[in-house]
């Protein structure tokens, strides 16, 4: 038997964590005396700690640790799937501070020249544009935004189901109109939809007319620059919003997982003051 000390200091771990790892149930003492309350543990709890330090490591909560831990499924089999799904979950932050790295390069190469790191919002086009009327089949939500991706996919198949059914031909994109006049705890005011030739019953026409619209090619963090451009441009010709704000996607992540490849086309409906 080791005390908590002994076991403390091979393990790398605090007395003080290892007592509050008793309390969340994540791995008691083998022994308590009762007499004094010093906690021992065993020699197999090694092995055990030893574990929790390396799931640690993995970014698991002790939370998930413990789930772990205390399956009641073949020990090899449950750990192999949790951390498949951990290596997946590594996978995206990589890609993610990839991104952010690259970005900050091409913000200090930028300030090298002596330019503003926003000087990017000058190679925004805007372009006014006359859209026709449009009939959607849609589906019309609360949407959080951490919850966008798994909506986006629910909503769509949702949304081709009943074309498929309904016998209905699709003649644009993929397109999402946001009905929300500002962001709130409570989600977004989002509508899916894909436009078809038939106008029955299901669908409901869209009238977007005058329009400002920019094409961006790239991942979707750039939006709310493409946003802020259509904005400032709108201001600065005397035009105002005259409708939702919605995005066409002619190339999305279910058609390439190369955010490079992604086209989005940013539609903000304005009429003269």
């Amino acid at each position: 038997m080791l005390s908590i000390g002994e076991f403390s200091k091979i393990c790398k771990v605090s007395t003080k964590t290892l007592r509050y790892y008793d309390e969340i149930g994540l791995i008691n003492p083998s022994k308590i005396n009762q007499e004094n309350g010093y906690r021992y543990y065993s020699i197999e709890q090694l092995e055990t700690m030893l574990l929790i330090n390396r799931l640690k490591q993995y970014n698991f909560s002790l939370e998930e640790i413990k789930a772990i831990i205390t399956s009641e499924e073949i020990p090899n089999e449950k750990l192999s799937i949790e951390l498949y799904k951990k290596k997946a979950e590594l996978e995206k932050q990589i890609q993610i501070y990839s991104q952010i790295t690259e970005q900050l390069n091409e913000d200090i190469a930028v300030l090298k020249q002596g330019k503003s790191i926003m000087s990017y919002l000058n190679k925004i086009d805007v372009q006014l544009v006359e859209i026709p009327t449009m009939y959607l089949v849609s589906v019309r939500k609360m949407v959080y935004k951490f919850e966008m991706e798994e909506q986006y996919a629910c909503c769509f198949n949702s949304i081709l189901r009943k074309i498929q059914h309904d016998k209905l031909t699709v003649n644009a994109p993929p397109m999402v109109l946001y009905h929300s006049d500002e962001f709130t705890p409570l989600g977004l005011d989002t509508e899916f939809a894909i436009p078809v030739e038939e106008f029955v019953t299901g669908t409901r026409d869209f009238r977007p007319g005058l329009c400002l619209k920019t094409t961006l090619h790239g991942g979707y963090s750039n939006l709310p620059s493409i946003y802020a451009k259509q904005c400032e441009w709108a201001e600065q010709n005397g035009y105002e919003n005259n409708g939702p704000l919605y995005e066409v996607y002619i190339t999305d992540l279910t058609q390439t997982s190369n955010e490079n490849e992604l086209i989005t086309e940013i539609y903000y409906p304005v009429k003269k003051k």
